[in-house]
């Protein structure tokens, strides 16, 4: 199986500010992790450079006088007009290089979506990417370019049938909205209900309409839960959803914001956990687009994202991180040496209690979706 890893230096250029739980500095701690593991080495063939998309790329989905203002405050410069576009102190912050930040996260969306469409990469992973609650004239949620929209896009444009499939804590709302009117794209997102955490949406009732009726799927999981649940809650639904619309592309976003010492969200899940999702989907998916997504306790992620890359060339680490980078990177959250997860088990809220939750939602979604999916 051949595996493209799409990444660049450039990405160290941009920071949020210090206050902002986004941290860029995960996606350089995430390349140091696999390359002290050795699975990119220098020169490696797998290893893609990064380049941004240009401005006819992002037009595919966001509008222009969005594009231009995002363009203006490339600069750092502050405007009147940003906070229209929900844009300015807080969750959307106004830094110098957003624009650039953005093109260079879609580009590499992009390139990963051409190299596993022309078959040159059965697998493609850009980590910057999976910022998935842009609107087509709006930044959220951090978020300023839908680079998961715009990735599908290009595959649509060329008749492509693509399944997304979203496993970040928060409910993949741009992505849903872009495709919730058709039967092209089926979206499928699993994440801490709305009810608890941002956006405040993704219910399990709001499954698409017109031709997309069915095709916009949502798994709401109560707050506390495991690895377990999750592994319910994927099993009886993505494989046989999937076998069913038979997508010729699935793009993921991985998102690692839903494990137990993730500080936004009330997930308890592991990178054990995670990783038999991310196995379960490269059995599902023989083209996959694979993007990065939230994450904002900066080991989590790099521990993470490392696994599933090796998962993705199958490889099987070994549990102690090499030397080399604790002696460089231990103050980041490495203090255990340890690269997977000490199992946890819920026990705050009874396990019964979340289980029928998690039934009420499974067996929705059996009944009002799986019988419109073609």
């Amino acid at each position: 199986m051949k595996t493209a890893f799409i990444y660049t230096d450039q990405f160290e250029k941009f920071d949020y500010g210090p206050s902002h739980p986004l941290k860029t500095y995960r996606l350089k701690l995430t390349y140091e992790l696999i390359k002290s593991y050795g699975l990119l080495l220098p020169s490696d063939n797998r290893y893609i450079e990064a380049k941004m998309a240009g401005n006819e790329d992002l037009l595919m989905y966001h509008k222009k006088e969005y594009i231009e203002i995002l363009e203006l405050l490339n600069r750092d410069i502050i405007i009147p007009e940003a906070e229209n576009f929900g844009l300015g102190p807080g969750d959307n912050p106004i830094f110098e290089g957003l624009f650039d930040w953005s093109r260079l996260v879609t580009g590499a969306s992009l390139k990963a979506a051409s190299l596993v469409d022309s078959g040159e990469a059965d697998i493609a992973f850009n980590i910057s990417g999976g910022l998935h609650h842009a609107m087509a004239s709006r930044a959220s949620g951090f978020c300023y370019i839908n680079d998961p929209v715009i990735s599908i896009m290009s595959l649509l444009k060329k008749g492509r049938k693509v399944a997304y499939i979203d496993i970040d804590a928060h409910h993949g709302d741009g992505v849903q909205d872009a495709f919730y009117s058709t039967d092209k794209v089926l979206t499928i997102s699993i994440h801490e209900t709305g009810h608890m955490l941002f956006p405040g949406l993704g219910f399990e009732h709001e499954i698409g309409k017109d031709e997309g009726k069915g095709y916009s799927v949502n798994i709401p999981m109560p707050p506390y839960s495991d690895d377990e649940l999750f592994l319910l809650a994927f099993n009886e639904i993505v494989p046989p959803l999937i076998e069913k619309f038979l997508p010729d592309i699935v793009v993921t976003q991985l998102g690692a914001d839903s494990f137990v010492t993730d500080p936004l969200a009330h997930l308890n899940y592991t990178n054990r956990g995670f990783c038999e999702v991310i196995k379960r989907i490269k059995e599902i998916a023989k083209k996959w687009v694979a993007l990065g997504g939230g994450g904002y306790h900066v080991a989590n992620v790099a521990k993470a994202w490392a696994l599933a890359w090796a998962i993705m060339n199958d490889v099987e680490l070994k549990d102690d991180i090499p030397k080399d980078f604790l002696d460089r990177y231990s103050k980041e959250g490495f203090q255990s040496g340890k690269i997977w997860d000490e199992i946890y088990v819920e026990r705050r809220a009874t396990k019964e209690q979340l289980k029928k939750e998690l039934k009420r939602v499974i067996d929705f979604i059996k009944e009002n979706v799986f019988p419109r999916i073609r």
